[in-house]
């Protein structure tokens, strides 16, 4: 049984989630964009400039990053608005369990480096988080809940 105290804890957790979810996403998909260099450095070359020929026609890493930097930005809107909503849940958790399956499964068919699986891990701990605070909130949101009805 979730005390009152839990009834206040998960709103309060699903808005410090939005934000530092939202903050690693900007973070790390606008760090490529920035400095292509220091982002493979750190993550392993890549293959997808080799059409062009050219070091910096990345175009799948600035696609990718482009895309992460704005979920990023939605969650953080989220956040700063403190409207968790139904829709911008299911943004935050499947963008993690996307993300958390293309870096397993690529590290483990030996595509991209192990260092992707450091990615994995903190989009876990964030898909824990997420399930931890949706848990505690269902045990005190009634079930009839308009359909729009922010869940903070």
């Amino acid at each position: 049984m979730f005390s009152n105290h839990d009834n206040e804890a998960a709103p309060r957790a699903q808005g410090i989630l939005l934000w530092v979810q939202g903050v690693y996403y900007f973070i790390t998909g606008v760090w490529p964009l920035v400095s292509i260099r220091t982002f493979i450095l750190v993550t392993g070359p890549k293959t997808d400039h080799l059409v062009t020929g050219r070091e910096n026609d990345h175009w799948l890493v600035m696609t990718v990053g482009v895309l992460v930097a704005a979920i990023g930005a939605a969650l953080l809107v989220a956040a700063w608005r403190k409207a968790v909503t139904r829709e911008i849940l299911v943004l935050a958790i499947l963008s993690a369990l996307g993300l958390t399956a293309i870096d397993v499964i690529y590290v483990a068919r030996e595509v991209i480096p192990p260092i992707y699986l450091a990615d994995a891990v903190a989009e876990l701990l964030l898909i824990g988080a997420w399930c931890w605070t949706l848990f505690a909130r269902a045990r005190h949101v009634p079930m009839h809940a308009e359909p729009n009805h922010p869940l903070m």
